[in-house]
């Protein structure tokens, strides 16, 4: 499984990389076939000045890709939600694949 982590428009510090690599090494778990994952960490201003912390996830099986964007006042909280929906996702298509 190969973990990309991008950043849009700023520099992720070296604790931050590393809490969201540590969670991805739980993924596979769910699913064997994980090829991919990108993760996306972006700053979103929309309106005022306090910027949301925005992760979006995606992740790559032969056949099909998951995704999944959730925003929150920091990465790990939006990480977390997001990483905890894409489970979910990956359940439920996996459930349906046994079915």
């Amino acid at each position: 499984m190969n973990v990309n982590i991008q950043t849009v428009h700023f520099y992720a510090d070296s604790k931050l990389v590393d809490y969201i690599e540590k969670k991805m090494i739980k993924l596979p778990q769910f699913h064997e076939q994980i090829t991919k994952v990108d993760v996306y960490l972006k700053l979103d201003n929309v309106v005022h000045s306090i910027k949301d912390k925005v992760t979006e996830i995606k992740v790559h099986i032969p056949g099909y890709d998951f995704f999944v964007k959730q925003s929150s006042k920091s990465f790990e909280e939006s990480f977390d939600s997001a990483l905890g929906s894409l489970i979910n996702q990956i359940k439920r298509k996996k459930a349906k694949m046994a079915a």
